[in-house]
């Protein structure tokens, strides 16, 4: 298995990320960012994806909503690559992200902004911060920020597809994680290497950019049909957390 979160460096990771079929994020996660942000209101007409990896959730929502068009930045060159290669739109402008700023995007600019499985993948609260008050200077005042994340209070919980933490092991802050991520076929899982931030992080951070309003959100599969195998840990153990704010 290879271990690394190293998204520029390590193009094996990216590759496999885009391979793991992100199953329950789509039935769950997703739609509760969708719905969170205010996708399908007249308001709501560019949003950012920053962290956009390999163009997922960008392509969906473009699925999910006609009149959207989403702004979808990366830090990783490869994970560009392959967004560019296997799910280009013209409601969906792919974009490099330098040293953390979004040096493309003006201020007040976007109508909404999401960043899935962002906040896991760094490992210091000061660079938090730096992605949350860049994303509040591109938002409009109004504009919602979500932050999708795995839950930090159901680490270690065998999903359908994947396990975020060890079983029955407690988590720092910041803490190196270990993540298995189901591939196709049946074979070696992918592991990964993220980091554990406590819900307060979340919120500690997201106020000190200047949001307010906060939400936190953590659905549950309604459907156990939906996914494979008999009661699926989805329908008792929330698997991700939906983190919200609004900009004044």
């Amino acid at each position: 298995m290879t271990t690394s979160t190293h998204w520029q460096s390590t193009p094996s990771i990216a590759d496999g990320f885009d391979a793991y079929d992100d199953l329950p994020e789509r039935l769950i996660g997703y739609p509760a960012v969708f719905r969170a942000l205010g996708i399908g209101a007249p308001t709501v007409r560019t949003v950012l994806d920053y962290g956009c990896g390999p163009g997922k959730v960008a392509a969906r929502l473009t699925g999910a909503c006609d009149e959207v068009r989403v702004v979808a930045a990366d830090v990783s060159p490869r994970m560009l690559e392959i967004a560019r290669s296997l799910r280009p739109h013209p409601r969906i402008d792919y974009r490099q992200i330098d040293s953390g700023k979004l040096t493309f995007l003006a201020d007040d600019s976007i109508d909404a902004a999401m960043s899935c499985y962002v906040f896991i993948n760094v490992g210091e609260v000061p660079v938090l911060r730096e992605i949350a008050a860049e994303v509040h200077r591109v938002l409009r005042p109004g504009g919602r920020y979500a932050v999708l994340d795995t839950n930090p209070a159901t680490t270690g919980v065998r999903f359908s597809t994947f396990r975020s933490g060890e079983p029955g092991r407690t988590y720092a802050p910041g803490e190196r994680r270990q993540v298995l991520l189901d591939q196709p076929g049946g074979g070696e899982p992918l592991e990964l290497i993220d980091h554990h931030w406590p819900r307060q992080t979340y919120l500690d951070v997201l106020t000190e950019a200047g949001f307010t309003d906060l939400t936190v959100e953590e659905p549950l599969l309604t459907d156990p049909s939906a996914l494979p195998g008999p009661n699926p840990a989805e329908t008792a153990h929330p698997p991700f957390h939906i983190v919200t704010g609004v900009k004044q």
